[in-house]
């Protein structure tokens, strides 16, 4: 995801998505530069009109919104605090099990 962010940086600054910025926006931000992704990167997106593929994917997010909202109200049933603490215990002998 590192590698689209500085895409994504480059392009809001209007600056060239090439090889040596994608590079340098990775390096200043303390990731360690994979050569290979970083020239898949560019790569991918030439010929590729930001802007445009932003406002789909934004689009297509607010079209799948209404879908989801009933989703969401079926899993406001919240676990027991028995199930919890069950759950708990499960994990603390798990634990245990590893450590001998």
């Amino acid at each position: 995801m590192e590698y689209v962010y500085a895409a994504l940086l480059l392009h809001s600054a209007k600056k060239d998505i090439s090889k040596d910025n994608v590079a340098g926006v990775l390096k200043a931000a303390g990731v360690a530069v994979n050569d290979a992704k970083v020239e898949a990167l560019v790569s991918a997106l030439e010929g590729v009109n930001i802007d445009e593929a932003l406002k789909n994917a934004a689009a297509s997010m607010v079209a799948a919104a209404p879908a989801a909202a009933p989703a969401a109200g079926a899993a406001k049933e919240a676990p027991t605090e028995e199930k919890e603490e069950k759950k708990e215990e499960e994990a603390a002998a798990g634990l245990a099990n590893l450590f001998g």
